[in-house]
């Protein structure tokens, strides 16, 4: 991707967060039609095209996600480090601004229990060739960190990220605040599309190999976590904001 100067306003950082909302409540919507197509399609071969639209909507949907995610981070790479949207259990999940795919697999062998032994080779040789993948760019974001001798990468996403939120002009010299950070925002930007394209493509090659009924219980997993993660994390965000308050009401 190119590098130069940003061109960022808290109207275009904020509205990543005002698509993941509405995101989120397709998702959930999604997610209901899953389980319940599971029960309803007990006839695969007279129902399988249903199935397959269903599928194919699910997909476009994590793509229109993926799409979203990539005018933000040409916008401003380094929040998408520094992701506000999530909560700190969210966070906790990421490998370079996102799930790992190899999370993929663990979600493929608990929500289908009836994969044919083809089926097991074919996964298995995927795992190994997505694993070696992850380890690669794993080593990439590992060089991009010893790059950056001061401040830490996390540290500077931060003081970077937040001067572009709220800065009043939409035309901030980056050069600025740190006379090498083209180059960083330039490779941090070529990792994570990387990143995102072995997650999309992952998925996508996972759900080649099941057959339509197989994916809906896999999709119907991952939509799961995702949502079960962040009420979890939204949860205990709340638990500690109440006890901030007690604590300030104290003094």
């Amino acid at each position: 991707m190119p590098g130069g100067s940003y061109r960022s306003s808290s109207h275009d950082d904020n509205s990543f967060e005002v698509f993941l909302e509405g995101w989120l409540i397709r998702q959930e919507q999604f997610l209901n039609e899953l389980v319940v197509a599971q029960d309803t399609f007990d006839d695969q071969e007279s129902q399988e095209n249903d199935m397959r639209d269903l599928i194919s909507r699910v997909l476009a949907h994590y793509q229109e996600y993926y799409e979203e995610k990539s005018r933000m981070t040409y916008r401003n790479v380094f929040r998408a480090f520094s992701p506000t949207w999530f909560s700190p259990l969210e966070r906790s999940f990421l490998w370079i601004t996102g799930f790992n795919p190899g999370l993929i697999f663990n979600l493929v062998t608990d929500s289908v229990n009836n994969l044919s032994e083809h089926q097991v080779q074919r996964l298995n040789w995927l795992k190994h060739e997505t694993k070696a993948e992850e380890r690669s760019l794993t080593e990439e974001m590992a060089q991009i960190q010893e790059s950056v001798a001061s401040p830490p990468l996390a540290d500077l996403a931060r003081r970077v990220g937040m001067q572009l939120i709220y800065t009043d002009s939409i035309n901030t010299e980056i050069e600025e605040v740190d006379g090498n950070i083209d180059q960083l925002k330039t490779a941090l930007e070529n990792v994570v599309t990387d990143a995102d394209r072995l997650r999309t493509r992952t998925a996508e090659r996972v759900v080649d190999l099941l057959d339509p009924l197989q994916s809906l219980k896999f999709l119907s997993a991952v939509g799961q976590l995702q949502l079960r993660v962040r009420m979890m994390g939204m949860e205990k965000e709340a638990e500690r904001q109440q006890q901030r308050n007690e604590h300030s009401n104290g003094w």
